[in-house]
C-alpha cells in the first residue's frame, strides 16, 4: 500500500501542511525541515502524487465547490442550491468555471485538504458543511491554496468565511415572540458540531435573559437540523415542558417536523403554540400554517463568497470575514 503525506509527517514530526509545502518548493519551510522532510520521504519511498505537485501553482480557472455529506439522504439541499446559484452566476461574470465536489468525514481521513484539491485542478475552494470536528477545517486554515468557507469563522492568511450574524438572527426570532406577549420559549438547536448551532443557541440565550430569565433554566434541546429530528424534538421537549406557548426551531426543517407533530397531536400552530424558524427556505412559505422564520440572504452568501476568493486570488485581496444580515419573516405559525 503506498505511503501517505500523513505517515511522512508524522514521521517527520511536522504537520502535512509543512510536508505539502516543503514538497512543492514553497520558501516559507527553513532548509533543515525540508531537507529532513526528504530524507524521511526517500526513507518511506514516498511518491507524491505529480498533479497535485504541479498543480499548486498553475491557474486553471476552475473553482471548487466543496460539500460535505452531500448525499440521496441528506436535507441540505434545501439551504445549498441559492447559495450554489449565487457562486455559479458571480463566477460565470468573473470567466470562472465551478465544479461541484463532495466529501465525507471518513474521506478526509485519508486524503489531505490540499491533496483532494489540486488533484481536481482547481485555483481555490469555497468549502460548505464542514463540522467543527471533521479534520479539513483544521487543515484549510493552514493549506496554501485560497479557500473560502461558508457558516464556519476561519480566518488565515489563505482563508475567509461568509456567514449570517446567527446571534443577532436568533434574537431577532426570540424578540418576535416575546413582543408578542409568550413568556415560556422553547429551543430545539441543531448539532453541536455545527458552528451556526452554538451562534444560535447564544442568541436565543442572551434575548431571554435580558428578558429577565435564568439561563440555567432555558428549555433547550439539541437535535439535528432534519424534519424528523425537529418533530421528536418537539415531542420530548413539550413532555418536558408542557407549559411552553412557543418554540424557536434552529432551521426551518426542524420547525416543519413541529408544525408535522403538532398536527398529528391535533394542535394547531399559533393558537397552541407558536412556531418560529430559521434560513427561509422555499418550503416555508407552503407549509400550513406558512412558517415565519429569520430569513439568510443565501444567494448573496454565494455571490460573497465567489468574489472574495477571486479577490485573493487575482488581486492578492486579504482574507476576510463577513457577516451578512439576516431578516425576520413574519408570516401564519407564529
Amino acid at each position: 500500500m503506498p505511503v501517505t503525506i500523513r505517515e511522512v509527517a508524522k514521521a517527520a514530526d511536522v504537520s502535512i501542511t509543512t510536508v505539502s509545502r516543503a514538497l512543492n518548493g514553497y520558501s516559507d519551510v527553513s532548509e533543515e525541515t525540508r531537507r529532513r522532510i526528504m530524507r524521511v520521504a526517500e526513507e518511506l519511498n514516498y511518491r507524491p502524487n505529480a498533479v497535485a505537485r504541479s498543480l499548486v501553482t498553475n491557474r486553471t480557472r476552475t473553482i471548487g465547490f466543496l460539500v460535505s455529506e452531500l448525499s440521496k439522504g441528506r436535507t441540505g439541499h434545501y439551504y445549498l442550491f441559492p447559495i450554489l446559484y449565487g457562486m455559479q452566476d458571480r463566477l460565470a461574470e468573473l470567466g470562472y468555471d465551478l465544479i461541484l465536489v463532495s466529501t465525507t468525514t471518513t474521506r478526509q481521513r485519508e486524503i489531505t485538504y490540499l491533496d483532494f484539491c489540486t488533484e481536481r485542478r482547481v485555483d481555490g475552494v469555497v468549502a460548505m458543511g464542514l463540522r467543527l470536528d471533521d479534520p479539513y477545517l483544521h487543515e484549510i486554515v493552514e493549506s496554501p491554496l485560497p479557500s473560502v468557507v461558508i457558516d464556519v469563522p476561519l480566518l488565515s492568511d489563505r482563508c475567509g468565511y461568509v456567514m449570517t450574524d446567527n446571534v443577532y438572527g436568533a434574537k431577532l426570532a426570540v424578540r418576535h415572540l416575546l413582543g408578542r406577549g409568550h413568556k415560556t420559549i422553547g429551543f430545539v438547536n441543531g448539532h453541536s458540531q455545527a458552528a451556526v448551532s452554538m451562534d444560535r443557541r447564544r442568541g436565543y440565550e442572551e434575548a431571554m435573559v435580558s428578558a429577565g430569565f435564568r439561563a440555567d433554566q432555558l428549555p433547550v434541546f439539541e437535535s439535528d437540523f432534519t424534519l424528523e429530528g425537529g418533530k421528536q424534538a418537539s415531542e420530548i421537549l413539550l413532555e418536558k415542558h408542557p407549559e411552553l406557548t412557543a418554540i424557536f426551531y434552529a432551521s426551518d426543517l426542524m420547525a416543519i417536523g413541529g408544525l408535522r407533530f403538532l398536527h398529528e397531536k391535533g394542535r394547531n400552530a399559533p393558537k397552541d403554540l407558536a412556531v418560529v424558524g430559521f434560513d427561509d427556505v422555499e418550503l416555508s412559505e407552503v407549509v400550513t400554517p406558512a412558517l415565519s422564520t429569520i430569513r439568510q440572504k443565501r444567494y448573496e452568501i454565494g455571490v460573497t463568497a465567489a468574489e472574495m476568493l477571486v479577490e485573493m486570488m487575482d488581486e492578492d485581496g486579504f482574507p476576510q470575514g463577513r457577516m451578512l444580515a439576516p431578516e425576520l419573516i413574519v408570516r401564519a405559525s407564529s
